[in-house]
C-alpha cells in the first residue's frame, strides 16, 4: 500500500540503491548482544547521510515548481544545509542559508571547516543569524527578499521535516522492511536519532504498516521527549495525510531523551565514549551531534537492559564531516 502510495510523488534518484545492513561483529562481541547497523552514512551525496532520502522528494518538488534557488536554514555544522547546497550544485541552481551557532562556539574549527568548509566548495550563499527561534518565518523573509531581487525561492524547512521530506524515510523503512525480512533477522528494536522529527516520523509510519512487531526508538539529541514527541507524531500525521494512508492505531511514538545534554550540537561524555568505541571497534565513524549521541543511547540500553532479548538495530544518518569541526572534544 505505501510503495503504490509514494509512486504519485516524483523523486530524484539520489539513492538508487538500498544501503547495506551491516553485523557489527566485535562491538556485539564486547556488549553480549547481536548489534547490526543500517548504513544511511553510505547515501551517495555529498559524503553521504540521511538528508539525501528526504531530498529525493523536495528537490523534486523544487524542479516541479520551476524554483531557481533552493532556501533553507541550519547550524553551521548542518548536514541538511550541506547536502541541500550539493543538491543545488548538482541540480544548477542557488542555494541560500541562514546558519545560527547553536553552541557560541568561536572556534576556527567550527566556524570554518567540516561540513561548513563544504558549503563555500558547493558555492553555497550563507547568512548568519542569532538564532533560529522562528525559522519558519525567517526563512519566509528571506525567501520574500529574493522573490523582491526576481528570483523563484524554494523553501526547505530546517532539517528537511515537512511531510514530503518525510516521504524519504517512509520509503526508506520499506526498504528497510524489505531486507531484514530477506535476512531472516527478528530485531528487538531499531535506534535512530531524533532531532528535526523526519526520519524517525517516516520510519515509524512506514514499519507500523511492514513490520509492526519492530519498535522504533529515537533518541533525542537536541530536546526533551515531551516537546520532541508531538513534533513527530505531528509528522507521521502529515506524512500519512499526504499519502492517504492510515496511522496504525498500535503506533506508538518511543523517544529516549537522557543522552542529549548539555545542548544541540555539544557532544558529552557518553557521546564521545560512543564514538571512540566505533572507531575502534568497527572503523566505524559516528559524529559529535547525532549519531554519537543515539549510539550511546543503543549501549546504555543494552546495559541497562533495556530493550528485549534479540539483536538491535542502528540506523546510522550519517553526519561524519561534523568531526573535522570538533577535534578537540573527539581526540
Amino acid at each position: 500500500m505505501l510503495t503504490t502510495a509514494m509512486q504519485r510523488f516524483p523523486r530524484l534518484e539520489l539513492v538508487p540503491v538500498a544501503t547495506p545492513l551491516e553485523h557489527l561483529e566485535r562491538l556485539s562481541q564486547h556488549m553480549h548482544c547481536d548489534i547490526w547497523v543500517k548504513r544511511d552514512d553510505l547515501t551517495p551525496l555529498a559524503l553521504g547521510g540521511n538528508k539525501a532520502r528526504k531530498l529525493e522528494y523536495l528537490g523534486a518538488d523544487a524542479l516541479r515548481a520551476g524554483a531557481d534557488c533552493l532556501v533553507t536554514a541550519g547550524a553551521i555544522q548542518s548536514n541538511h544545509v550541506r547536502q541541500t547546497a550539493a543538491l543545488a550544485a548538482r541540480l544548477g541552481l542557488d542555494c541560500h542559508a541562514l546558519l545560527e551557532n547553536p553552541i557560541q562556539s568561536s572556534q576556527d574549527c567550527y566556524l570554518h571547516n567540516g561540513n561548513r568548509l563544504l558549503l563555500d566548495l558547493f558555492g553555497a550563499t550563507v547568512e548568519g543569524v542569532d538564532a533560529l527561534d522562528a525559522p519558519d518565518e525567517q526563512l519566509e523573509t528571506l525567501a520574500e527578499r529574493l522573490r523582491g531581487q526576481g528570483k523563484r525561492p524554494y523553501v526547505l524547512p530546517v532539517g528537511g521535516s515537512n511531510a514530503l521530506g518525510a516521504l524519504g524515510y517512509v520509503r526508506a523503512g520499506v526498504e528497510l522492511a524489505r531486507q531484514i525480512k530477506t535476512l531472516g533477522q527478528r530485531f528487538s528494536a531499531l535506534v535512530v536519532a531524533s532531532g528535526s522529527a523526519g526520519t524517525q516520523a517516516g520510519l515509524c509510519l512506514a514499519l507500523a504498516h511492514e513490520l509492526p512487531e519492530l519498535p522504533v526508538i529515537g533518541v533525542t539529541v537536541s530536546r526533551p521527549a515531551a516537546t520532541q514527541r508531538p513534533k513527530v507524531e505531528g509528522l507521521i500525521e502529515r506524512c500519512a495525510a499526504l499519502l492517504g494512508v492510515e496511522v496504525p492505531a498500535h503506533l506508538q511514538v518511543q523517544l529516549w531523551d537522557e543522552y542529549h545534554g548539555p545542548c544541540y550540537g555539544a557532544p558529552n561524555e557518553g557521546t564521545l565514549a560512543a564514538l571512540n568505541k566505533l572507531a575502534r571497534c568497527e572503523g566505524l565513524l559516528l559524529d559529535p551531534v547525532y549519531t554519537g549521541k543515539a549510539m550511546d543511547g543503543l549501549l546504555d540500553g543494552i546495559a541497562l537492559t533495556r530493550f528485549a532479548p534479540g539483536p538491535v538495530l542502528f540506523l546510522h544518518t550519517g553526519g561524519t564531516p561534523a568531526l573535522f569541526a570538533y577535534p578537540p572534544a573527539t581526540a
